[in-house]
C-alpha cells in the first residue's frame, strides 16, 4: 500500500505498507497535529487504543512514520540521512534474493546454470554475497526434513565452491526447521563459512531456541524478516544470541523505531540486513541505514530489473 499525509503547509509525505483498516486507525491520530513531532506522534499512534499493537498495526504505524519523515525532509529541503547526521557510507553493498542469471537460466536463455555457476555468476555481478533458501524442498506437500538436510548441506558446498574463496554466500532456513534439525544443518554446513544462516527455526521459538544455537554452533545467525518491533529483538540482541537482525521498513515501525533498533545494534556490534521491501520502503532504509556505522547489507529482490 502507498500511503500520503497532506498538510496545510501544501506539502504531501509518503509512505509504504499497512493495510486500508490498519492505516485508517492510525491515521486518526494525526489529524491536525504538527508533522515535526514525529516522536510524540509515533508514541500517541501506537499507545492510544486499547490492545497493544500487533503486526499488523505497526506496519500500517511504520507507513505513517515514513510519511512523516519524508514531510521533514521536503519542508527542510533534506535528504533524511542529513537529518539522521548524515551517511558514513558511499554505497550500500547488496545481494539478490535469487542470484542472477535470469531465473536460474544463462542470460534468461539456454540450459539451467549449476548452483555452482550462479553463485560465481552473482559474485562476479558485483554483489557481495550469494544467497540460497534452505527451506524450498517439497516433495508433493510432503516437507522431507532429514531429506532436506542432507540435501541442503551437499547444495551449500557447491555454493562455496561457486563463490570461490573471497566470495561470502547466506542461507535461509525459512523456519522451516526444528531445533534438532536446525543445529544438524548448521553443523553441516560450518566448513563452507556462510555469510549467515537466517531465520533457522520457527519465530515463536525464537528465544527459546536461537539462544541455545548460538552456543553450538560457529555460523552466524540473523533472525527478524516477520518480527516488529525492538523489544522483540532486544533479548536477542543484548546477550549477543545473534549476529544479524533482518528488522525492515515498515514492518518495524517506521524510521523512528528503525534509528533505536540501530542504536541497540550499535552498542552490541550486530550488523542489519534488511528484508527486502517495495521500493520508496527501500529509498527509505537506504536513507536511515546509511548512517548506521556497523555492517549493512541490502536484500535486492527486482531480479535483474532496476528499482524505479
Amino acid at each position: 500500500m502507498l500511503c500520503t499525509i497532506e498538510t496545510d503547509a501544501g506539502l504531501t509525505g509518503i509512505g509504504e505498507g499497512g493495510s486500508k483498516d490498519t492505516l485508517e486507525q492510525c491515521a486518526g491520530s494525526l489529524i491536525g497535529k504538527n508533522p515535526f513531532q514525529i516522536e510524540t506522534l509515533w508514541q500517541t499512534m501506537y499507545m492510544e487504543w486499547f490492545y497493544p499493537p500487533g503486526r499488523e498495526k505497526i506496519h500500517a504505524l511504520g507507513a505513517l512514520d515514513l510519511a512523516l519523515w519524508d514531510i521533514k525532509g521536503k519542508a527542510l529541503k533534506l535528504p533524511v540521512h542529513q537529518l539522521l547526521n548524515g551517511s558514513v557510507r558511499n554505497y550500500l553493498e547488496c545481494y539478490p534474493t535469487g542470484g542472477v542469471g535470469g531465473g536460474g537460466r544463462g542470460g534468461g536463455r539456454g540450459a539451467p546454470m549449476s548452483l555452482k555457476d550462479r553463485a560465481a555468476a552473482t559474485i562476479a555481478a558485483g554483489y557481495r554475497a550469494y544467497r540460497i533458501d534452505g527451506g524450498i524442498g517439497m516433495d508433493g506437500n510432503v516437507f522431507n526434513v532429514h531429506q532436506r538436510v542432507r540435501a541442503v548441506a551437499k547444495a551449500c558446498k557447491e555454493v562455496r565452491e561457486g563463490v570461490g574463496e573471497k566470495g561470502d554466500w547466506s542461507i535461509d532456513f525459512h523456519q522451516k526447521f526444528d531445533f534438532p534439525d536446525a543445529l544438524r544443518l548448521c553443523r553441516s554446513i560450518e566448513e563452507y563459512e556462510p555469510y549467515l544462516v537466517e531465520d533457522p527455526t520457527r519465530d515463536e521459538q525464537f528465544l527459546e531456541d536461537i539462544p541455545k544455537l548460538r552456543k553450538m554452533t560457529t555460523c552466524p545467525l540473523a533472525a527478524g524478516e516477520e518480527w516488529g518491533q525492538r523489544w522483540n529483538f532486544n533479548p536477542l540482541v543484548e546477550r549477543h544470541d545473534i549476529d544479524y537482525i533482518r528488522a525492515t521498513l515498515p514492518n518495524v515501525g517506521g524510521i523512528t523505531e528503525m534509528m533505536k533498533v540501530a542504536s541497540l545494534c550499535e552498542t552490541h556490534a550486530i550488523g542489519i540486513v534488511p528484508h527486502f521491501t517495495g521500493p520508496v520502503s527501500t529509498a527509505a532504509l537506504a536513507n536511515c541505514l546509511a548512517p548506521f556505522p556497523g555492517p549493512v547489507l541490502f536484500e535486492y529482490n527486482y531480479g535483474e530489473r532496476p528499482i524505479e
